[in-house]
């Protein structure tokens, strides 16, 4: 797949990389192409720097993965996203948000064409995403939205990127509730002590 990544820092370094070993080709939307944050990315094969539109107008896939202040301004110079797929992979930190939403895929989708809209990729550090392995046993991953399609190709692309499976939590209603989710794994890492490098497994009897 052409996938464009908004946001090259540490979550969208990290699957970019991934990506890439995996066949994908990579097209970065940054602000400045000369000089941007992840800039090292490009030593990469199959990864190239654009304009964001121009990253936009070359993929079938959009990964957000910027602040979740920047979200709606963000969203607004993706350009045509008709038939594309979004995956937001952002999480609103202290209240540290798009004004007037609960959660950044709701912020996404009202400024957006498409409504092939979901949230991956944003309930685990990118230490997680660099490295998907515990003990030998592959981490899972988690994908929420009301677009199949969108789940589909998120879903893949957890796999292509090392994840043991993608969980499917549910439809629109469910974007709050995988931000909550990724409180609980900061709050055990960051608060608690517990440090990165824990993660979840979905275990079945």
């Amino acid at each position: 797949m052409n996938i464009a990544i908004i946001g090259t820092g540490n979550v969208g370094g990290a699957l970019a990389t991934k990506w890439v070993k995996a066949g994908h080709t990579i097209y970065l939307g940054v602000q400045d192409t000369q000089n941007f944050r992840g800039k090292e990315l490009l030593s990469n094969p199959a990864t190239s720097a654009h304009t964001v539109a121009d990253a936009v107008n070359a993929s079938e896939v959009i990964l957000i993965a910027t602040p979740a202040m920047a979200a709606i301004d963000v969203t607004k110079s993706l350009g045509d996203t008709s038939g594309k797929v979004i995956i937001d992979a952002m999480n609103i930190i202290m209240g540290k948000g798009p004004a007037g939403y609960t959660n950044t895929s709701e912020a996404i989708l009202t400024n957006t064409a498409t409504t092939d809209v979901v949230k991956c990729f944003n309930t685990t550090g990118y230490n997680n995403m660099e490295n998907t392995e515990y003990q030998g046993v592959k981490i899972d991953m988690f994908v929420c939205g009301d677009s199949e399609k969108g789940k589909i190709v998120a879903s893949q692309l957890a796999i292509d990127a090392g994840f043991g499976s993608c969980i499917d939590v549910g439809g629109n209603d469910k974007f709050q509730l995988m931000e909550q989710f990724a409180w609980f794994w900061i709050n055990l890492a960051m608060v608690q002590g517990h440090g990165r490098e824990i993660a979840f497994k979905i275990l079945k009897r």
